[in-house]
């Protein structure tokens, strides 16, 4: 019985790993609430989900803040363009509802395309930004070339996010875990899909550079990590 309440006996790991996603979502409800600064949390909340995941976890809090502080700008600056896209396109599905004019189906099929895109390019572009260093156009075009290159994955990690929303409309009690994990562990659980991704880059960064504009972010935390 000791054993099970050992620090390294699986039980142990589980119940830190969950105290872990809490105090992160916990991070990321306050951090999201002024809305501007949603983007850097997102991207905050991706460079610790990673190192989680690759059991290279050092001071949860203070990594978050790291950074969120160090991709602030980039971050934020996405974060309103990704806005700004998404106010059009809610104005664009009340024009299609409410205005009486008809559509061409062309037209109507073509913008959920691009919706389906962007939320494709959404799903990467904050764990590209935690993890490799460039300019927004670039992190933004990786984001995209890994969504398309990577399908199967890209829709495994949109099925994740959704998710937890979905279950949280249809059953009372899924708001509770969507209010704990809400954040934290579709995140989570897209990390472990996209962290396999990172690792084909990371390697050979000069030539993942030249090919996909990748270059890889070292920062003092990786290299003792590297070695």
């Amino acid at each position: 019985m000791g054993k099970l309440f050992d620090m390294d006996s699986p039980v142990m790991r589980f119940l830190n790993r969950v105290g872990d996603l809490m105090i992160l979502n916990l991070l990321m409800i306050i951090c999201c609430i002024p809305i501007i600064t949603a983007g850097a949390a997102f991207t905050a909340q991706h460079y610790v989900l990673l190192k989680i995941v690759r059991d290279e976890e050092g001071y949860l809090v203070r990594g978050f803040f790291k950074s969120f502080k160090a991709n602030f700008r980039q971050a934020t600056l996405i974060w309103l363009l990704m806005l700004l896209v998404v106010v059009i396109y809610i104005g664009d599905v009340w024009i299609f509802n409410y205005s009486g004019l008809t559509f061409p189906k062309p037209l109507i099929i073509a913008v959920v395309a691009v919706a389906i895109l962007l939320v494709m390019i959404a799903v990467y572009v904050f764990p590209v930004l935690a993890r490799f260093e460039n300019s927004i156009k670039n992190t933004l075009k990786n984001a995209m070339l890994l969504a398309f290159a990577n399908l199967p994955r890209t829709i495994l990690m949109i099925v994740c996010y959704i998710l937890p929303f979905v279950a949280g409309y249809f059953s009372t009690f899924a708001l509770l875990f969507v209010f704990l994990f809400g954040f934290s562990a579709p995140a989570y659980a897209a990390a472990w899909i996209y962290s396999g991704i990172f690792k084909k880059l990371e390697p050979e960064t000069e030539e993942a550079a030249s090919d996909l504009d990748f270059s890889l972010k070292i920062d003092e935390e990786t290299k003792e990590i590297d070695g």
